[in-house]
């Protein structure tokens, strides 16, 4: 009879990549376009989770992406503010 010992799956420093990396990752580049209020710090989270786990470079640009989404968000905040509490994008 075989068994299967799942130690050491996804706990190991540079081994395989962390699904929560891949989440923070796609977090943060999703919060770059739509909804940085949430997606930014989820980036982080997911990101910071995964970087504990397996100190992967995916961890590490989900935790990057998330602190640009919400660097964004500010900017995006304060445009707002001076223009009367709109935003809106002007092409041509």
């Amino acid at each position: 009879m075989s068994t299967y010992s799942g130690a050491g799956a996804g706990t190991r420093k540079g081994g395989r990549t962390s699904g929560l990396a891949i989440a923070g990752l796609v977090c943060g580049i999703v919060g770059l376009f739509i909804l940085p209020i949430v997606l930014g710090p989820l980036a982080i989270v997911f990101g910071a989770v995964a970087l504990r786990q397996t100190g992967s470079a995916m961890a590490k640009w989900a935790l990057a992406l998330g602190v640009v989404d919400i660097l964004l968000m500010i900017v995006m905040f304060a445009v707002a503010a001076n223009n009367g509490g709109s935003f809106s994008w002007h092409i041509g």
